[in-house]
């Protein structure tokens, strides 16, 4: 109902101001900035509410009932207040046990376990609010800190349903809203942003780190502002500096060994007391009351300091209490913690573990000055204080900046390093893992196993599923143009490009809105399309993508590099994607060491598309850009030049040190050759262990149209056609792949200074995407010519009748028109396709010879007879083969 309501008024809001507006106010990085900053003042409120609401039960137990006796009212306060607090979680919000950061973590991990009891929501937050009041304020031995963690992801959580968002984002809310809790608890903004990462996301994301570290700075200020200066410290201790010398390294390390042990035996202890109250024959509410009673009773045979949290830690840091009566309040704070905490109450072991390291750092610090007359003991507190949460809850960064950020004493960093380290490496020995992991093993949740489908989802990208071949119409296409065009397809949209950059897009309910409008046929597409539509960028996870296509009810989303369009994914291809998996068929999706760029260099990019060449040999490397910047100029495409330095396997890329003066000065030469063509070329040299692998990497990363290598020939390998790296370039290179085998006349010896003359052409013909694909070739390669003829040939079996050559025809005279040269159109007969080719091109002199006569992939017809391997084998011109861009249905 209310999301319903959210949307009405959302339609109403948007018809009052401009479309544009809506589009720039509605950027998702500037919403999740918005929300951040409401996360934080919402979760900023609950900590000062929960802190005031503890002030006022705990000073109403200790100050405002003197009439009663100090052994009947303690116990009691406890016995009443751990009753209701017990009441109110088991029958509201049973989740609302125990501090709640492990309740956070698990929702992280998994957000779908909400069918076991992990549901964040309002009344999670309601319930957590007032059992922690009653539970400390009572008297129990736990901290507020916890609970406004879990308070603060269950609100972001609740504000994240009223705005549909994808997973991801809804994840990082919800670590923003726990960051926010903790930064309110401690008035510690670096902190609460620290743990987000540290323990609850793993995280540093641009858009995490933003959103984190934003809610957690205004939940401090709210905090600060609203419920005081500080954590509840001396403010003439927090004022003074600590004092530290080399004489104290011995003894700080002896406090990280004694810190170490004594965390770990508190997480035993811990999860001891958890399964011991398990055990006993009453529910919840009489295990928290019995453990209200127990705290009472406890502290009222102590000292007064002792009756209430902030007492006691300030009795232990003021330098008040004697070494007898800190070492009993570390027996009693211990002991105490395990009572409240095994009971299942609503409360955090933040502060309880603060109190600890506290004590244990100050005993430390008291004996070895009475020993040794060596050390600070404040300085020990403090240091302990740090170590023993860093070692309990194994956040040892966040550990340093929560007392760091108390004290503001630069003075205490290396105290807290050195005791912090120490601990937590000890800690692991004793009890390994973290505190919350424990505590969820418990609850029978375990962290997921991901799923084949999940694996796929998170792993892949848009780039690796898309279709590169896009069908799509120009902004300037007439509206009658459009109509046609739609009733021929089974399309029901397209992406409207401007010189290949997306504008916009147009489907049939778009068309059915226009009739209805009765617009004239000749109104150009761009004043109905629809502009700024749904996009991916090619690295988006699959998540994301088909949280966009659930989220806006479409099929397929357009892929865009900036504004270039690179290709289209739809819900199909994320099918086949898992299908691949589960069939075990997906071995273009294995991960390996990636290659690793040494240099690149960048010409500003103002083309249509790209032309990729790899450069080996440097003999040929001239002739083969020249070659490839004729077709740049052509289609107005970008050259992208590539040099792979190959390292044996055993090596990494990434860490392998290779000299790259040899490849620089060959890449020199191409933005030379690119500068003479008036091409822009962007060059790179990649360390790699396999130089087809570096290539398809560079296919996807650059979005290349248009592949274009250099061939010898022929290849010894058994059982390859073209050899090793262009078989499997052939075979996983989704763009047009071009291979040039250069003919005995072309001047290799002198290639650096000569420029590349192909006059006469020679071109098989027979229909098919490859011969389609070379004859869109040729206004580039017909450049490469002073006076270029070109001969269309097209073999037939001998045959007494007369060979239906309209085919032949219909295409010499669509090529005259594109032409500046002569065209000429001659049927051959033969029995062999490549003998007739060869024969032709040895007997009429001709240049080069073109080859894209194959009906299916010029590799599956290779393999079938090797028809273009023979031709080029035998034929002593430079020879050109081409193979169309894949498509789904190719069998390449």
């Amino acid at each position: 109902m209310w999301l319903k309501k959210y949307s009405e008024i959302a339609r109403i809001a948007t018809g009052l101001l401009p479309r544009r507006l809506w589009i720039s106010l509605l950027d998702p990085r500037r919403v999740a900035l918005l929300e951040a900053c409401l996360i934080g003042l919402v979760s900023g409120l609950a900590a000062v509410l929960l802190k005031q609401g503890i002030g006022l039960v705990g000073g109403l137990r200790v100050h405002h009932t003197e009439g009663f006796p100090v052994w009947l009212k303690l116990p009691l306060f406890g016995l009443v207040g751990g009753l209701i607090a017990g009441w109110l979680i088991d029958r509201f919000a049973p989740q609302a046990t125990g501090s709640g950061v492990s309740h956070v973590k698990a929702e992280l991990a998994s957000p779908q376990l909400n069918h076991q009891g992990f549901t964040l929501n309002l009344r999670l937050a309601a319930v957590k609010l007032l059992s922690t009041i009653l539970v400390a304020g009572s008297g129990l031995a736990l901290g507020r800190q916890g609970p406004t963690v879990h308070m603060g992801a269950a609100l972001a959580a609740s504000m994240s349903r009223w705005i549909p968002t994808s997973p991801t984002y809804r994840r990082q809310t919800i670590a923003a809203g726990a960051a926010a809790g903790l930064a309110a608890g401690f008035n510690a903004p670096i902190s609460g942003m620290l743990f987000a990462i540290e323990e609850l996301l793993h995280d540093v994301s641009s858009l995490t780190l933003g959103t984190v570290i934003l809610a957690s700075f205004v939940g401090a200020v709210v905090s600060r502002i609203l419920g005081g200066e500080n954590w509840d410290l001396n403010l003439e201790l927090t004022a003074s500096l600590a004092q530290f010398s080399a004489l104290d390294i011995p003894f700080l390390l002896l406090l990280g060994i004694a810190t170490g042990v004594l965390s770990g035996w508190f997480n035993r202890g811990i999860v001891a007391s958890l399964e011991l109250n398990r055990r006993l024959p009453f529910g919840l509410p009489g295990r928290i009351a019995l453990a209200g009673a127990i705290s009472g009773a406890a502290i009222a045979a102590l000292p007064a300091p002792f009756r209430d949290s902030t007492g006691l830690r300030e009795f232990i840091s003021t330098g008040e209490a004697g070494i007898e009566i800190v070492a009993v309040a570390l027996v009693v704070k211990f002991v105490l913690t395990l009572v409240a905490y095994g009971s299942g109450a609503s409360g955090g072991l933040f502060a309880p573990t603060l109190v600890l390291g506290s004590a244990l750092g100050r005993l430390v610090g008291l004996s070895s000055q009475t020993l040794f007359d060596i050390g600070d003991p404040t300085t020990y507190a403090l240091a302990g204080m740090g170590a023993f949460f860093g070692a309990v809850a194994k956040v040892p960064i966040t550990a340093i900046v929560i007392v760091f950020e108390i004290t503001t004493d630069f003075n205490l960093v290396l105290p807290l390093m050195i005791v912090s380290v120490t601990a937590y490496v000890v800690a692991e020995q004793v009890s390994s893992g973290s505190l919350y992991d424990r505590l969820l093993e418990m609850r029978g949740w375990s962290a997921p196993t991901a799923s084949v489908e999940g694996q796929v989802l998170s792993e892949l990208v848009a780039a690796q599923v898309m279709q590169r071949q896009v069908e799509t119409f120009d902004s300037h296409m007439a509206l009658k143009d459009v109509m046609t065009a739609f009733s021929k397809s089974n399309h029901r949209g397209f992406p409207v490009v401007d010189r290949s950059r997306l504008v916009g897009i147009i489907t049939q309910a778009d068309l059915t809105n226009i009739s209805t409008r009765q617009l004239p046929e000749d109104t150009p597409l761009e004043q109905v399309m629809t502009p700024k539509p749904v996009v991916v960028r090619p690295e988006d996870t699959l998540t994301q993508v088909l949280y966009l296509l659930e989220r806006h009810n479409v099929s397929r989303l357009p892929v865009v590099d900036g504004r270039r369009l690179v290709g289209i994914v739809t819900r199909s291809d994320i099918i086949q994607a898992e299908s691949r998996k589960l069939t075990g068929r997906g071995d273009e999706f294995r991960k390996v060491e990636p290659s690793y760029p040494v240099y690149l260099t960048r010409d500003p990019a103002v083309g249509q598309g790209r032309v990729l060449v790899p450069l080996a040999n440097p003999k040929t490397a001239p002739l083969l850009l020249q070659f490839a910047a004729a077709i740049a100029k052509a289609n107005d495409y970008e050259l992208e030049c590539l040099q792979v330095v190959a390292v044996p396997p055993h090596r990494s890329p990434s860490e392998t040190p290779v000299r790259t003066t040899s490849s620089r000065r060959l890449l020199k030469t191409a933005s030379r050759i690119g500068r003479q063509w008036n091409v822009p070329v962007h060059t790179q040299v990649r360390v790699a262990h396999d130089v087809a692998a570096a290539v398809l990497e560079t296919l996807q990363e650059r979005h290349i149209d248009k592949l274009l290598m250099g061939w010898k020939g022929g290849t010894r390998t058994p059982g390859r056609i073209f050899g090793d790296v262009s078989d499997t370039l052939l075979h996983q290179a989704a763009c047009e792949v071009i291979l040039v085998k250069w003919g005995k006349f072309v001047p290799l010896e002198t290639s650096r200074t000569s420029s590349l003359s192909l006059d006469r052409w020679l071109v098989s013909v027979g229909g098919g995407a490859n011969a389609s694909a070379g004859l869109r070739l040729l206004p580039g390669l017909v450049s490469l010519g002073k006076q270029t003829t070109v001969r269309l040939c097209q073999v037939f079996p001998p045959t007494p009748n007369e060979p239906d050559t309209s085919f032949l025809n219909a295409t010499a005279q669509q090529l005259d028109r594109q032409l500046k040269g002569r065209v000429f159109a001659l049927p051959s007969f033969g029995l062999s396709v490549a003998d007739a080719v060869v024969d032709l091109a040895r007997s009429h002199d001709y240049d080069a010879v073109l080859i894209g006569a194959s009906r299916r992939s010029l590799l599956g017809r290779a393999l079938q007879g090797n028809i273009p391997r023979e031709i080029a084998r035998r034929c002593d011109r430079t020879v050109v083969l081409v193979r169309a861009a894949l498509t789904e249905k190719d069998e390449v």
